[in-house]
């Protein structure tokens, strides 16, 4: 996030907390995008005080994800309080239809992408976690996501399987700077990976870090604007030269 956009968005949650403390109540955001989530978190963690707070998108693992601040006497029953709802979808198993093909039909709407959480799809069938009022729009006006009919319904519990798939990347590094790491991951040279780091393409656990010399430590997600997505998943000793180990997934 830039400056503007920060405090914008910091201004944002301390509205959520003095609603919620002048109300003695839960209040809600919509959906945040997970680095949204991340300095949300974050934020509270120092700014809460004695308000409790919680992030939840309708499922563990969940992406997009609504922020609740809440008196703690509040915490019983919070998550059914969300206002989001889960529509699922129906359709022949035979079409195919993408995250990409959901999303614009809901934009199509004339909704914003803070009022959709997370879409999951599988062969004939899609679940969408969608604010309670984007969800009454979406059931009284859409009957076809892209060209093909669907049938929707609010009356099923989530039961989507989860599924993310990852292509392995192994290789050695002269050390877990980040510069590194990226030239690994990217497959560029360093200096190809400080200059993305430099301008602010490089996002590590969704904050952006500016320093080519950050070391990456196990378990890091990183995102490279124009490459991908990573996880930094294993670091497996040196060479007889001093080189690192390190094996790196990325999203597919």
């Amino acid at each position: 996030m830039n400056d503007t956009v920060d405090k914008l968005f910091t201004a944002r949650l301390s509205d959520l907390l003095s609603r919620s403390e002048r109300d003695c109540c839960p209040v809600f955001s919509q959906f945040l995008d997970e680095r949204q989530c991340a300095a949300a978190e974050q934020w509270c963690a120092f700014n809460a005080g004695e308000s409790g707070y919680a992030l939840w998108g309708g499922f563990e693992g969940a992406r997009r994800r609504m922020l609740a601040v809440f008196p703690e006497y509040c915490r019983d029953g919070l998550y059914d309080s969300f206002p989001m709802v889960c529509l699922s979808f129906s359709f022949r198993k035979e079409d195919t239809l993408t995250h990409r093909d959901f999303l614009g039909s809901f934009m199509a709407l004339q909704l914003k992408r803070e009022v959709i959480g997370d879409i999951i799809i599988d062969e004939g069938n899609a679940q969408a976690f969608v604010t309670d009022v984007a969800a009454r729009d979406i059931k009284s006006t859409v009957s076809r996501i892209g060209r093909v009919g669907v049938r929707i319904t609010d009356d099923r519990p989530f039961e989507m399987e989860i599924r993310q798939e990852f292509k392995d990347i192994s290789g050695t590094v002269a050390s877990l700077r980040l510069d590194c790491v990226v030239s690994l991951a990217a497959n560029v040279s360093r200096e190809n990976a400080a200059r993305l780091i430099r301008s602010e393409k490089v996002d590590i656990d969704h904050f952006t870090v500016t320093s080519v010399s950050h070391e990456v430590s196990e378990g890091s997600v990183l995102s490279i604007r124009g490459s991908g997505r990573y996880i930094l998943s294993g670091i497996n000793g040196s060479t007889k030269k001093g080189r690192i180990h390190i094996k790196l997934q990325k999203y597919i």
